[in-house]
């Protein structure tokens, strides 16, 4: 058995659904103990509920704790069993991150899997359905998998409800990953989802980011009806996109907040990515570890690692024959690589 303090580092749900996720890929049983313990609200919430039980459903696992509030929990994986799912989680939490916990073994199943996981689709702390469509998942083919995603349905906080359709053709060679050229031939696009909400909300959003951010050259305004989504909601996003690949930069419209000041969160990010250099930004590096790791290695170069990329390598090191090498080459520039141990 595998033991995780899940206090330790970031101390968030990252924890529970990495550790998870490896445990069925290799079989061990793992026991987390102070699960999110430096949350505000810790121990597992309906969204952390409905990852694990989902990694459950899909391996026949047995399970204890697996309660609202519980602070502890005791995984024990059968083998995967690749199919059709329906995974609801029944609040907005995000169902990008309960597709994060169950990918990774259905990537390496012996065979393709279909999912329908009802939640929330664009969550101020989680990855948007933006980023993983235009940035992780055609990296992830890169590696091997081919994941489709589609939204049938958008799903804004705080009420949710949105649902997706995720096809999964697995791979169970996969390949390694190297992402350290600077960027080249870029070109930088910008976006405004407007769902049951006036269109000048998006007009002001892509006229602000084109103010901000001057190598934008295109941009798209999508207005959906109110009847696409349980409440009204708006995201904008900012694209970097590059040879190797595509950064995306998103940022949810809420209560209250002017259009302009949701335009501006998206431009600082692209801004900073853009005047670093480096091909990887902060949140996709968190992404990369672990399919690199199950790819036995590869590199990126990426910005200062956040405490919750630092967190993952730990988890993944605790699973996997792999070792992490950080370099840094300079104030703000790091090289992550991963290799078999």
């Amino acid at each position: 058995m595998i033991r995780i303090d899940g206090s330790f580092g970031e101390g968030g749900g990252q924890i529970l659904r990495s550790a998870v996720a490896l445990s069925i890929i290799t079989g061990e049983t793992v026991e987390i103990d102070n699960v999110r313990a430096k949350r505000k609200v810790p121990g597992l919430r309906p969204q952390h509920l409905t990852a694990v039980g989902s990694a459950a459903q899909i391996c026949n696992a047995r399970t204890e704790g697996l309660s609202e509030g519980s602070s502890r929990i005791v995984f024990s994986p059968q083998g995967v069993v690749p199919g059709r799912y329906h995974f609801k989680i029944g609040t907005a939490g995000s169902s990008t991150l309960v597709l994060q916990t169950v990918l990774p073994p259905l990537m390496m199943a012996r065979g393709p899997s279909e999912l329908v996981i009802e939640g929330g689709t664009h969550n101020p702390l989680a990855p948007t359905v933006d980023f993983v469509n235009n940035t992780f998942l055609p990296l992830l083919a890169k590696i091997g998998p081919e994941v489709k995603l589609v939204v049938e349905k958008f799903g804004f906080y705080p009420r949710g409800g949105g649902r997706i359709k995720v096809k999964i053709e697995p791979c169970n060679d996969l390949r390694q990953l190297h992402l350290n050229e600077p960027l080249k031939r870029t070109k930088v696009r910008a976006c405004a989802l407007v769902v049951g909400l006036p269109r000048h909300i998006g007009e002001r959003e892509l006229d602000m980011m084109k103010r901000l951010v001057p190598k934008i050259s295109s941009d798209r305004l999508i207005v959906k009806p109110s009847t696409e989504s349980l409440s009204p909601g708006n995201a904008v996003s900012i694209e970097v996109v590059s040879d190797v690949l595509t950064e995306t930069f998103t940022a949810l419209g809420k209560r209250g907040v002017p259009a302009e000041q949701v335009a501006e969160e998206a431009a600082m990010h692209a801004n900073s990515y853009l005047s670093l250099g480096v091909p990887v930004y902060r949140h996709l590096a968190d992404q990369l570890i672990l399919p690199l790791a199950l790819a036995g290695g590869g590199s990126f170069t990426t910005c200062a690692l956040s405490l919750h990329t630092e967190t993952n390598i730990e988890v993944v090191k605790s699973f996997l024959p792999v070792a992490v090498r950080i370099v840094e080459s300079e104030p703000d520039r790091v090289k992550v690589e991963i290799t078999s141990r």
